[in-house]
């Protein structure tokens, strides 16, 4: 790549919270490389200083945006030093580290937080928070809608050279033969790159056309035919939404979308979100999951999610979808039930992706409002 994730003072930080936290020894050298493919591991100089070992470790992965499987060394590395480090301190720096690679590995536009600074969110834990036993029926439904999705980067109507390797991300059905996502997902470029930007329109279908999405993707041995698609309905760049037609697919019921914004008005609201993160198997975020804010266009909540997830439905618990994850960010100074520091993650309102269909794609916006009200919608539980 022509940049590097981080700046070279950001990598002597690493390197530092590596000493402090112990990492830097050489028995933990492997925990620290685990799951990053075993070539390029072989690849990376050995050097006897356990200090310069880790510094030439990552000098190394900084300057690869990704590798052959569409993984990215540097973001491996660091989730594996989070899970390795207990002290507060080079957690936080291994932690934002991570939360900047992991953005710009997937080319998430970087959308401002606009959370004050200092302040504090209530700690919920004087409300029942059971749901009906019938919300897990519903939520093994509603999974069934939910694809990882991987697409090719091309230039210039050929494969991008010399790193045309596949991004990840998440993607649903909102109509049985219609895929939702982010646009920066199908865009499938590095953010920091210099020469990454907003793909021309050819290429951008181009890339939707020879992407491939794999449903039923809940486990390592799973193995799943992955669906094509025909080509790219609708996008839109700001709303960081993009829907691309599948070929091929089974039939299965589209997931419900919610028509009108989501609000929050005294008590917090609660959404779920099912995902593929960083390409892996699916995954559903239950836990820790209020929504703090909601306006027009954007839904901000507290729900675990990774690169990968961009594109990831956000439900309420009766499983209708009311908001496109599209963005997280690391905010400091606030109190989420008892944490002094949070993830803030965004997603698109719904009801105005569905606007801005109707506005200025409404063939698309007439076919996703007549499955949505189609009999096989009633496969999924209307209340929770």
């Amino acid at each position: 790549m022509s940049d590097a994730y981080l700046p070279s003072e950001e990598i002597v930080r690493l390197v530092d919270a590596s000493l402090e936290a112990g990492l830097a020894d050489p028995s933990v050298r492997r925990l620290l490389l685990d799951g990053i493919m075993p070539k390029y591991r072989g690849t990376l100089p050995l050097i006897a200083a356990p200090g310069m070992q880790v510094h030439s470790d990552l000098n190394e992965m900084n300057r690869v945006e990704r590798l052959v499987d569409g993984s990215v060394p540097l973001e491996i590395w660091l989730r594996n030093a989070v899970a390795q480090t207990v002290e507060a301190g080079p957690l936080a720096v291994f932690q934002r580290a991570l939360d900047e690679v992991a953005r710009d590995a997937a080319g998430e536009p970087d959308v401002p937080a606009a959370l004050p600074a200092g302040e504090t969110k209530e700690e919920i834990i004087h409300r029942d928070d059971t749901v009906p036993f019938e919300f897990l029926r519903g939520g093994e439904e509603a999974g069934r809608a939910v694809a990882r999705i991987k697409v090719l980067p091309y230039h210039a109507g050929a494969l991008l050279q010399p790193n045309g390797f596949p991004h990840s991300g998440t993607g649903w059905l909102i109509a049985p033969d219609l895929l939702v996502t982010n646009h920066h997902v199908v865009n499938a470029r590095t953010r920091s790159a210099t020469d990454r930007g907003i793909v021309d329109p050819a290429d951008l279908r181009l890339q939707a056309l020879n992407s491939r999405s794999r449903f039923d993707y809940g486990a390592d041995d799973t193995e799943t035919e992955e669906v094509t698609a025909s080509g790219l309905v609708a996008w839109d760049e700001a709303l960081d939404y993009a829907i691309l037609r599948l070929t091929g697919q089974p039939p299965r019921a589209a997931l419900r979308v919610a028509t009108e914004p989501l609000t929050v008005a005294g008590e917090p609201v609660a959404v779920n979100i099912i995902q593929h993160p960083g390409g892996q198997p699916k995954r559903v975020a239950l836990r820790n999951n209020l929504v703090y804010e909601a306006n027009e266009n954007d839904v901000r909540y507290f729900t675990d999610t990774r690169g990968g997830s961009s594109g990831s439905p956000v439900f309420t618990d009766d499983w209708q979808v009311v908001a496109l994850h599209r963005g997280t960010r690391r905010v400091e100074d606030v109190n989420f039930q008892g944490k002094t520091t949070a993830f803030v993650n965004v997603g698109t309102q719904m009801s105005s992706v569905m606007r801005h269909l109707r506005e200025h794609s409404p063939e698309v916006h007439a076919e996703i409002t007549a499955a949505q009200s189609a009999p096989a919608q009633q496969d999924l539980p209307e209340e929770a």
